[in-house]
């Protein structure tokens, strides 16, 4: 079975993609998971934000200190996907009353949204996003996959393979890593 690294920003909505067609892969026992963060909000930290992005950034600094503080991969990953639901499937705000619910979903303590204010897990999100960057080995939105030692930005899939399509990409994705000269495929996003 592969293992896979799978580094996210939750507010990313190609990430969530990709998070879903990983979750189908992982659900049909061709790999297993561990659920990694990365931030877009340091990514971007030199960059010139629009005005109208800022406060979305900020939540989700709010949101990356809450999975910080869960330390299991599978809470963290039913947080994820808790978070997830709510703000892409459902399109909620980005604030306390979403993360408030993605909490009580993902069937952890209440109490944990108190982890949205604790300035110390910031070093825990920065080591594990600057992991992710070196993996890659330059600068990389969200997602970022691991497999073994080769990692690359993405994919991006919409709409989210399911079923065999998905096994078939994750099968492209583990020969693709075999390759070690390979470092870049890209074509055209489709909308969502």
């Amino acid at each position: 079975m592969t293992s896979v690294d799978f580094f996210f920003d939750p507010g990313c909505p190609f990430t969530w993609r990709t998070s879903r067609w990983i979750t189908e892969v992982v659900d049909a026992g061709a790999a297993t998971v561990t659920w990694r963060l990365m931030s877009l909000s340091i990514l971007n930290a030199d960059k010139d934000i629009p005005e109208q992005f800022r406060p979305l950034m900020a939540q989700g600094v709010r949101v990356l200190r809450v999975l910080a503080a869960v330390e299991d991969n599978d809470a963290r990953g039913r947080l994820f996907t808790a978070l997830g639901v709510h703000r892409h499937d459902n399109g909620e705000d980005w604030d306390d009353t979403l993360l408030a619910g993605a909490i009580a979903d993902a069937g952890l303590p209440a109490s944990l949204i108190g982890s949205a204010d604790d300035a110390g897990l910031d070093v825990a999100v920065k080591a594990s996003h600057e992991e992710s960057q070196a993996a890659v080995g330059q600068e990389s939105g969200s997602p970022v996959l691991r497999l073994g030692a080769k990692a690359w930005f993405g994919p991006v899939v919409v709409p989210v393979p399911t079923g065999d399509e998905a096994l078939r990409l994750f099968d492209a994705v583990k020969l693709l890593a075999d390759v070690p000269s390979f470092s870049e495929l890209k074509g055209s996003r489709n909308p969502f």
